[in-house]
């Protein structure tokens, strides 16, 4: 569960032109892999790391794609999801960020969460992004792991979060499969490539230059049958479209979906 593509890729699909976008409709993971020119990650994490440490020290705003920006984008339903988790928690969060960079979504909504008493922000993602964010980012509230395994050995989240970042994996459906087994209270998956048909599509996706230089491949899932993965445990509480969505006709649906553990619903 470690090797996947860190989801700050998934931001570059508006203003999608024929020659940067999602292409070709491919039968299998290799060969979308060698249709793609893969990416420099050593040079996207000091881009990243560049643009959040002065995020950190707000001395800017807010970061996409290591770019930055005088406004915050807000995804509104993944904040008041959280926002709703914290109150049913007594003012408390605690989640796994998978997949989650060097704490992106975390500075994004940081406003809102400092009023919250109490909040454990664990990240899991590559080796390489690990170290980075213990040695500039790690703090009281910010945690970074390689694993969920390892996570779960010191915290005890409520919430999984994974924005922009299943679509990624090679085997989509057994990661889900593997998070569901592990009873969180809470999910939230934001910024989700759905296909227009409930059918899976596998394409490549080529990001434009003057971001970085990249492509690889990109499932657009079948939303029926993501969502009945989740039937025999958990309870829907909302679905909702990202804020990525473009009328491209070769453009995927981005959704998002809140759930919570059938148990803990009737418990409530």
């Amino acid at each position: 569960m470690r090797d996947f593509i860190p989801p700050l890729f998934l931001k570059m699909y508006l203003n999608i032109t024929t020659k940067y976008g999602f292409f070709a409709n491919y039968s299998n993971w290799e060969e979308a892999k060698k249709a793609s020119t893969g990416y420099d990650s050593d040079l996207i994490l000091n881009k990243v790391r560049d643009s959040l440490l002065k995020i950190k020290a707000h001395e800017a705003v807010y970061e996409r794609d290591s770019i930055l920006f005088d406004k915050i984008e807000y995804s509104w339903p993944l904040l008041t999801g959280l926002m709703w988790i914290a109150a049913n928690e007594d003012g408390k969060l605690n989640l796994i960020d998978f997949g989650g960079s060097l704490g992106s979504s975390y500075y994004q909504n940081r406003l809102f969460l400092q009023t919250l008493k109490e909040v454990k922000w664990n990240i899991v993602e590559q080796k390489h992004f690990v170290e980075c964010g213990k040695k500039y980012f790690e703090d009281d509230t910010l945690k970074f792991y390689k694993s969920i395994e390892e996570c779960l050995r010191t915290q005890t989240p409520s919430t999984m979060i994974l924005s922009g970042v299943i679509q990624y994996i090679e085997k989509p459906y057994e990661l889900i499969d593997y998070i569901i087994k592990k009873n969180f209270k809470y999910l939230i998956f934001d910024r989700t490539t759905f296909n227009k048909r409930n059918v899976d599509k596998l394409v490549v996706q080529k990001i434009n230059p003057t971001i970085f230089s990249a492509s690889y491949p990109c499932w657009f899932l079948n939303k029926n049958k993501f969502a009945q993965m989740f039937d025999n445990k958990y309870v829907l509480i909302n679905e909702f479209k990202s804020f990525e969505n473009s009328e491209d006709r070769n453009s995927p649906l981005f959704n998002g979906f809140i759930f919570i553990l059938k148990q803990v619903y009737k418990e409530g």
